[in-house]
C-alpha cells in the first residue's frame, strides 16, 4: 500500500483527521498518482551531422561531418560546413519541411532555434547525382 495513503488512514484511525478530511486527502492523492510522474524531457542533441554523397566527372565524393553542438555554439559558422553546391538544396529542403531560413545567414543566436527544430527533423535532398542529409543527433 502507498505510504501516504497508509499515513492518512492512520491519522483517521487516531482521530487526528475527520472522515471528510481523509476523503479529500485520499482523493487528492489518487488524482496526483493518476497523472503519474512528469515525462522526462528528451536529451538535447549533441552533434550536428551533414552527410553528402555525390558523383561527378571525377568520381564519387563522400562528405561525413559530425560537429559537436558546443563547437557550433562557440561561434563556428554553420554554412561553412556545408559544401557550396549543396547549400541551396538544403535551404529548399528545409523550407519544404517548414523551416524557412537561409542557412548562409544563420547566426549563433539563432542556433538554439535550429537545434530545437532539427532535433525531430531530418532533411534529405536526393538528386540524380547528389544526396544530402542534415540532422542533429
Amino acid at each position: 500500500m502507498n505510504p501516504d495513503r497508509l499515513r492518512i488512514l492512520k491519522m483517521l484511525s487516531d482521530g487526528k483527521l475527520s472522515a471528510e478530511e481523509a476523503e479529500r486527502l485520499l482523493d487528492a492523492l489518487n488524482a496526483s498518482s493518476a497523472t503519474g510522474p512528469a515525462p522526462l524531457a528528451a536529451a538535447p542533441p549533441r552533434y550536428f551531422r551533414v552527410l553528402v554523397d555525390t558523383i561527378d566527372g571525377q568520381g564519387p565524393t563522400k562528405v561525413n561531418i559530425r560537429v559537436p553542438m558546443q563547437l557550433l555554439r562557440a561561434g563556428v559558422r554553420l554554412s561553412a560546413l556545408i559544401p557550396p553546391a549543396a547549400r541551396d538544396e538544403v535551404n529548399a529542403a528545409m523550407a519544404s519541411k517548414g523551416l524557412p531560413f537561409d542557412i548562409n545567414q544563420l547566426k549563433p543566436e539563432n542556433l538554439d532555434e535550429l537545434v530545437a527544430s532539427l532535433s525531430e527533423l531530418t532533411v534529405n535532398v536526393d538528386r540524380d547525382d547528389t544526396r544530402v542529409r542534415v540532422f542533429c543527433e
